[in-house]
């Protein structure tokens, strides 16, 4: 259960933006409204519970910060989200969606389906396509996941997958489980086996053992 105040505080903040920012006159009720913003706090409480940080790890109610780029930017995917798979509004979930790319600098479609728990780091520039997303998905900001042009054939992540900064999987890639892409790194059409630490572009990558340290920083098992 959540605190009934986090719910209303959430929903009158999250709806006087899309008010403002798409004056289309077409709206839903706010009880609707709260009743998918609850539903997606909740899923984020679940997420916020296998993430190790200071600014997850506590009382839910009380760290949950609206100005907070990486809370309200895992949010407002969550709210997409929910707006299309719970009630097939995807005039408000294309809302929601344009709100976070303005606002947080994301490009992740309301179609896109991440994991239970996934972790958007600073995500300016980040673009997610729509791949297959293992549980356990940490992404930082300047990456893609995508298709090459035309082909739509998308990668399939395994789990524990860690993205850092301006890294790439494109095109008919499977990532197996516990695979970090380093800063700067990229991959296309290539497979990657488990525990790999990839560094370097495409085609100039290597391949080396991961530390699993990386992992224990950001995800609780």
């Amino acid at each position: 259960m959540l605190d009934r105040s986090l719910i209303n505080t959430v929903s009158q903040y999250y709806f006087k933006q899309v008010k403002n920012f798409f004056p289309d006159g077409i709206e839903v009720s706010f009880l609707e409204l709260e009743k998918i913003v609850e539903i997606s706090l909740l899923k984020l409480k679940i997420t916020f519970s296998y993430l190790n940080s200071k600014y997850y790890q506590d009382d839910f109610e009380k760290i949950f910060n609206l100005l907070n780029g990486d809370h309200y930017s895992m949010l407002l995917y969550s709210i997409s989200r929910n707006f299309f798979i719970e009630v097939n509004n995807e005039n408000y979930a294309t809302k929601t969606f344009l709100l976070n790319k303005m606002l947080h600098g994301i490009d992740v479609f309301y179609k896109v389906k991440l994991p239970e728990v996934f972790l958007f780091v600073h995500p300016l520039g980040t673009v997610l396509g729509n791949a297959n997303y293992g549980n356990f998905f940490c992404v930082y900001q300047g990456c893609t996941v995508g298709s090459k042009v035309g082909q739509y054939v998308y990668p399939e992540f395994g789990e524990k997958t860690i993205l850092y900064s301006h890294s790439s999987i494109i095109g008919k890639c499977k990532i197996g489980n516990r695979v970090i892409l380093g800063a700067n790194s990229s991959i296309i059409s290539t497979d990657v086996q488990d525990n790999t630490l990839v560094l370097g572009y495409f085609p100039g990558h290597t391949f080396k053992k991961v530390n699993e340290d990386n992992f224990k920083a950001i995800f609780l098992d």
